[in-house]
């Protein structure tokens, strides 16, 4: 794809695709411009003209000029259609759709095999850090014994602000959502599933094990309180949701914890 024009179709417009629209606009030698936007709700108001969106799928998924797609809504099961219909129409696909792509990993990368296609999601792991590349450029001929690390943003500020500012639970969350780390319905960040997701994810880069979420033992960090966060740190010690995979010859065993470091 590094030597076409990149006709793009993206499927949502909140913060990141408004992102990617605007740096695609702004960066005019990049040879990318995105051909239509679908969004959901054609009433909401919005930045740009109204000719740029679409509440079709088919208008870009039947468009064959359309060698593209990028997907970034939050409908997990909506998403896996977008998707596997792109890639059965032999177009490219980019996702940060961690719930989605973990759940239906192995059939995902079945459809890319069998289509010729790329599928790009680095960004639904970490997106600020380039793990998968690392993992596949760096380790791919070492025997990883172990993964380990922090991979939801959200948890972490809000233990962080339990521990250092002695906030309540519920405070801390608060002040998360206020300002943008959390979302209005914190579930998925909260009760471990956004980590599971990225670790599922993680494994098949690091051991080669396609795993479901629902394969791993997790929990989130619901239950911690501002007395756990004073004891820990009378111990020297803290609390942070880690996300950690472990090899034993062969891979028996994976393992999603809230503990102390």
């Amino acid at each position: 794809m590094s030597n076409k024009q990149l006709h793009i179709g993206l499927f949502g417009f909140g913060v990141v695709g408004k992102g990617l629209y605007d740096v695609l606009h702004a960066t005019p030698t990049l040879q990318a411009s995105i051909k239509k936007i679908v969004i959901k709700n054609a009433d909401k108001k919005r930045s740009i003209a109204a000719e740029n969106f679409s509440t079709d799928a088919n208008v870009i998924l039947n468009d064959e000029s359309v060698n593209v797609v990028v997907e970034l809504i939050d409908d997990a099961e909506a998403a896996f259609e977008i998707v596997k219909t792109a890639l059965q129409k032999g177009k490219s696909v980019v996702s940060a759709n961690k719930k989605m792509i973990a759940e239906h990993f192995e059939e995902l990368l079945q459809l890319q095999q069998e289509n010729n296609t790329a599928l790009l999601y680095e960004a639904a792991c970490c997106a600020s850090m380039p793990i998968v590349r690392n993992l596949e450029e760096y380790y791919d001929n070492d025997l990883l014994k172990s993964i380990r690390g922090i991979i939801n943003g959200s948890t972490n500020f809000i233990l962080t602000k339990i521990l250092e500012e002695k906030l309540e639970f519920k405070a801390a969350l608060t002040l998360a959502q206020q300002l943008g780390f959390a979302e209005s319905n914190p579930k998925l960040d909260i009760g471990g599933f956004d980590a599971t997701n990225k670790l599922s994810i993680l494994l098949a880069h690091s051991f080669g094990v396609i795993a479901k979420p629902t394969d791993l033992i997790f929990n989130g960090i619901e239950n911690i309180t501002l007395p756990d966060a004073v004891l820990a740190k009378e111990k020297k010690q803290t609390i942070k949701l880690v996300a950690t995979a472990k090899s034993w010859q062969t891979v028996r065993w994976q393992h999603l914890c809230c503990r102390s470091l």
